[in-house]
């Protein structure tokens, strides 16, 4: 196996220096991300996220780690042939196997890249490798040399660099450097260091490395300690250039650094004047794709991209958020490609969100008649977690219907069990008069349809009862249909609440108020 075509760098040229601006983003969600038990990927899946990878801008994909197994092998090959703009990087240890069984993986890409690297700190050199910190220079310089046989853009990883003496690694990336190496990553493979920490890590490699301006350096954080997204903050405020993310910061243990959490860092701190090229609308999309194929639900309080991230419960926060999105919000939702702030009512909802969510479905009340309508609310969501539109049309419905009604339910007591008689205590009101009635049935429902029976002395007859459960979860409406024959003419009751018991015996009542 010979060399093939030799690539340029992602940035032609290089860059001049390492204060340039430009901030490339390196997405290996397809391969250290990947690494998550259980969330592995098959082909066709890699080349889904890769296209959409490229969407979304990313400046280098990392597609794999070829010589770890034939699947991975065959994903770089064809995720280089799939994906035309970003740069297709392949991981290697520094090993010429590696080495070779990557290049022949990238023999497609329009850009290919070699990752090869090896530990640096004294972990790694002592207990992992069982070497020394001069033969661990050489190899990392052998590995480089030969990887720039086959391609001319390869990134060098000092693996455990968090931990790695500074004077040491800063003697590891100059001759690598020196070796060919085009980019130079940083990691905190174990989440370790502190963004002070990590930061002068960075700085001091600016600052005593001779020649790294003939690099670009890379971060490439851990989430350990969870200040993964913090620490690559960090590295580019310091001089890194490029970061290496994954979508939703999924990674070993507690993952990575979290792309969307960096893209839009830079993003709402435009004093920095950082550019990453990303095309941030994609953002939710492509996080959505990603906790698909890999069956890995994002957390619903995760930064930019959990389903609470731009949602509002908090009245305080929903009035402020109605009458201006940036007294809560730094960030657009329709930026990262959410529609719109989501405001959720719940039982710390104020007035304003509930007119402003009554607004959108078409209604329009006076204060009092909101008043009244609120009272109702409150009572609602404090039995159910949140309130949907379909609670707020049963319960706009039942406040038409108030006061309208002859026969209304006052109270409701009812005792059930596997070895107790079920009854119930039903009291009703009846144009105004307070009726009360006791009686069992073969079941909670049965027992107060027949004392409400008892109590309006009608001879009717049930003929369809039918219980709905309106969204989901055991808190939720149920909705109860009741058709009742009365002197062979039918009647119709409907009615809802969290409480199916009640909700039937309201049901019924309606029924019966429409006879009166």
């Amino acid at each position: 196996m010979g060399p093939f075509n030799k690539f340029h760098p992602v940035i032609a040229g290089l860059k001049e220096t390492n204060m340039s601006n430009r901030v490339y983003i390196f997405d290996t969600t397809l391969r250290d991300g990947e690494q998550v038990p259980g969330c592995q990927l098959n082909t066709i899946e890699k080349i889904e996220v890769a296209r959409q990878l490229e969407k979304l801008g990313v400046d280098v994909i990392e597609a794999g780690f070829p010589v770890s197994s034939p699947g991975d092998f065959n994903s770089v090959v064809e995720i280089s042939k799939a994906v035309s703009n970003p740069t297709i990087c392949a991981l290697t240890r520094a090993v010429k196997k590696d080495i070779e069984v990557a290049a022949d993986a990238l023999q497609f890409a329009k850009r290919g890249r070699i990752h090869t690297g090896i530990g640096t700190s004294p972990y790694h050199i002592f207990n992992k490798l069982n070497s020394n910190p001069d033969a661990i220079i050489e190899r990392a310089v052998e590995a480089v040399k030969y990887a720039k046989k086959f391609v001319e853009d390869v990134e060098f990883y000092a693996e455990d660099a968090g931990r790695s003496d500074n004077e040491y690694l800063a003697r590891v990336i100059e001759a690598v450097i020196k070796a060919g190496a085009t980019v130079v990553n940083i990691p905190d493979t174990t989440g370790y260091c502190l963004p002070s920490e990590y930061g002068e890590k960075i700085a001091y490699l600016v600052n005593h490395v001779p020649n790294i301006d003939k690099a670009i350096i890379s971060t490439h954080c851990h989430n350990d300690l969870g200040m993964a997204t913090a620490n690559s903050l960090s590295g580019i405020m310091n001089g890194a250039r490029q970061v290496e993310v994954t979508m939703n910061g999924i990674g070993e243990r507690a993952g990575n650094t979290a792309l969307e959490e960096v893209v839009m860092a830079l993003r709402c701190h435009k004093d920095l004047e950082f550019d990453t090229g990303i095309d941030s609308k994609q953002i939710m999309r492509t996080s959505n794709l990603v906790s698909t194929l890999m069956r890995m639900p994002v957390q619903a309080n995760k930064a930019i991209v959990g389903r609470n991230a731009f949602s509002h419960s908090s009245g305080i926060h929903q009035d402020g958020v109605l009458k201006n999105r940036e007294n809560y919000e730094i960030i657009d939702p329709v930026e990262v490609g959410v529609k719109e702030s989501s405001i959720v009512l719940t039982a710390r909802s104020g007035r304003a969100a509930l007119k402003h969510r009554m607004t959108v479905l078409g209604y329009q009340y006076e204060p009092s008649e909101l008043d009244n309508i609120y009272n109702r609310f409150l009572d609602l969501a404090d039995k159910k977690k949140d309130i949907t539109d379909e609670d707020l049309e049963i319960l706009i419905g039942s406040e038409k219907q108030a006061g309208k009604k002859p026969l209304q339910l006052v109270s409701l007591q009812v005792v059930s069990g596997k070895s107790t008689i079920p009854t119930a205590t039903v009291q009703v009101s009846f144009n105004g008069d307070i009726f009360t009635e006791t009686a069992a049935g073969n079941g909670p429902i049965d027992a107060a349809f027949t004392a409400v029976k008892a109590l309006v002395k009608r001879r009717v007859r049930l003929e369809e009862f039918l219980i709905q459960a309106i969204t989901r979860g055991s808190d939720d409406l149920g909705k109860v249909h009741v058709k009742i024959e009365h002197k062979g003419q039918l009647y119709y009751g409907f009615a809802a609440h969290t409480d199916i018991v009640t909700a039937s015996v309201e049901a019924f009542l309606d029924a019966l108020s429409k006879i009166e």
